[in-house]
């Protein structure tokens, strides 16, 4: 709520779904990009059930409105991901993310992410076209902000689910990994925007498959 001018909400909690592609032609109607020395200020406003999502936007004296009809939202998958349920958890600067995912092999069907109090440490690796192909983190590495691991977890990820988070990679100057006992991950996004203020974007995946000894 901090990162708005104003947020007033009346009700406990308010749950819609709308079409995301309408919702991102109505954001860029001013165009992409603002002109020199202009901005475009938003404002939403929801009255309930049944009416639709109002977009008011502002640009150089200039106003339009939106309005984006609401359907039944879907039921929430809840991953049951609790705090005190983390065995392993990593705070990596996204950078050091962002150059693995250059590097490894995107052509891979999972990402295998090993964890692990010893060597090695925090392992990224991949099973593409051209082979196999691994990234290490040390424990004391420049890019690692924290290291907590318990216990040596090595689980396997499809990477077209894990590919959508790259959008909030890109943005977020750090990265918090964690896994629970059954392997479901975690990655939590820290992005500050332009005014300095910090929001999350949190992203859970399952686990592909189990890994067996003689795999690794």
């Amino acid at each position: 709520a901090e990162i708005f001018q104003e947020f007033a909400v009346q009700e406990e909690s308010v749950t819609f779904r709308i079409n995301l592609s309408v919702l991102l032609d109505c954001l860029t109607i001013f165009g992409t990009g603002s002109l020199p020395g202009t901005s475009t200020a938003l404002r939403m406003c929801y009255r309930g059930y049944g009416y639709p999502l109002m977009l008011f936007l502002e640009e150089g004296g200039v106003v339009t409105v939106c309005k984006i009809n609401t359907q039944e939202p879907d039921e929430l998958l809840d991953f049951d991901f609790c705090s005190t349920k983390v065995v392993n958890k990593i705070i990596l600067q996204s950078e050091g993310l962002r150059e693995a995912f250059a590097e490894l092999d995107m052509t891979s069907e999972v990402l295998q992410i090993t964890m692990s109090p010893d060597k090695p440490y925090f392992r990224l690796s991949t099973f593409g076209n051209a082979g196999s192909a691994h990234v290490d983190y040390p424990k004391d590495s420049d890019l690692m902000e924290a290291f907590h691991c318990n216990q040596t977890q090595t689980n396997r990820y499809k990477i077209s689910l894990l590919k959508p988070s790259t959008k909030a990679l890109a943005l977020s100057c750090k990265v918090s990994i964690r896994t629970d006992a059954q392997g479901f991950l975690s990655l939590q996004y820290m992005i500050r925007n332009e005014d300095g203020q910090i929001c999350f974007v949190e992203y859970y995946c399952c686990p592909d498959e189990d890994i067996t000894e003689g795999e690794l």
